[in-house]
């Protein structure tokens, strides 16, 4: 699961009798916990091959989370990357919204995602004109809820300037106790590699990783699916193939299998700018250094010359500088993981359970 399902899946904890509103259920693509609650799904559930293609529904998705009725309830948690903070309550209840971020997309990442080198000109001067309506919808609903939550500094200040909102920083949980080195690290044994562990898609900026780990000599191992799959794909077989900067793609990979490439990992990667970033504390918690786009939530979670390095721009080869000097480094393991132990799942618990019973007594 990524970060927002996980985040739902302690929220399944902390309100065990919770049941669950999304526009799209996938039975089997979530954990057991939050496969157990009762789900409501909107019409889009109905629509042929929308499982594979929902994103092409994104301009119905503010209609679609504005049907689902509310009235029994005295407490709303919204978990909400898009459009779940707008859903409509009851003025008697208590709307609680966990945002993971404004749409990316309708904001300050149009071009990454609808830009006309990725979708046309015309396709793009059409998604534009769709966009700044989302924009616009997106600001107005954000009086719809009570009081934000959100996973970092970074996110709560485009919060405060899209919705002109205030947010309270919770940083999301991470399975500390799950990702840890090896016992006595004898994982580490073998050849150099990088490391990314991502989704595929436009604004985490892969390609930056895959010429940059070109440019140190050093191969890369891509963990995670997307729909920029294919691209990436070009972009790795148009290199000239020697073994020094070779790119593995090794799809979805189960939580066991993604632990050990942290454990066996000289460096994992974040080109992109994050709103927060699971995945460098996950491979901190394990004793991995990490090499970070010096942005976004980066700036909370890696310490620089002390959990791995930051790099200041998006040049491929300030990024392999960084990543050889990261690689030739002596680490102090014990140091990352007592970092990554900041973010752990049980601090999250104690921080939200406190927020969802302050937010029950005044509902």
């Amino acid at each position: 699961m990524r970060g927002g399902e996980r985040v739902l899946d302690a929220l399944c904890e902390i309100c065990p009798d919770a049941e669950l509103f999304t526009l799209l259920h996938v039975p089997g693509s979530v954990s057991r916990r939050i496969e157990a609650r009762p789900v409501h799904t909107s019409a889009l559930q109905r629509v042929p091959a929308a499982r594979r293609y929902y994103r092409h529904y994104l301009p119905l998705f503010p209609a679609l989370i504005e049907q689902f009725n509310f009235d029994r309830f005295d407490l709303v948690i919204s978990s909400s990357h898009c459009v779940a903070k707008s859903v409509i309550v009851p003025g008697r209840t208590r709307h609680l919204c966990y945002c993971h971020s404004p749409m990316r997309y309708a904001w300050d990442q149009f071009d990454a995602y609808f830009g006309p080198r990725r979708i046309g000109p015309v396709a793009s001067r059409a998604m534009r004109y769709v966009m700044a309506r989302m924009a616009r919808w997106d600001r107005d609903t954000a009086v719809r809820v009570g009081a934000y939550l959100t996973n970092s500094q970074h996110v709560a200040g485009r919060i405060r300037r899209y919705y002109n909102r205030e947010a309270t920083v919770v940083y999301p949980p991470v399975d500390t106790d799950f990702f840890q080195p090896a016992d006595g690290d004898q994982a580490r044994r073998g050849p150099a590699f990088a490391l990314v562990v991502s989704a595929l898609v436009p604004y985490k900026r892969l390609e930056l990783a895959i010429d940059a780990c070109r440019l140190a000599r050093i191969p890369l191992t891509i963990a995670g699916e997307g729909s920029e799959r294919a691209h990436l794909d070009r972009i790795a077989t148009s290199h000239d193939g020697t073994s020094d900067g070779a790119v593995t793609f090794v799809g979805r990979r189960t939580d066991e299998e993604i632990r050990d490439l942290y454990r066996r990992a000289s460096v994992v990667l974040m080109p992109g700018e994050e709103d927060f970033g699971i995945v460098p504390v996950e491979a901190q918690a394990c004793g991995t250094p990490v090499v970070a786009l010096a942005r976004g939530g980066a700036l909370e979670t890696v310490v620089d010359g002390r959990t791995g390095a930051l790099v200041a721009d998006e040049r491929p080869q300030s990024f392999a500088d960084a990543i050889g000097r990261t690689i030739d480094a002596d680490w102090d393991r014990g140091a990352l993981r007592a970092h990554a132990q900041r973010f752990g799942r049980a601090r999250f618990m104690d921080e939200m359970r406190a927020r969802v019973a302050a937010a029950g007594a005044s509902a």
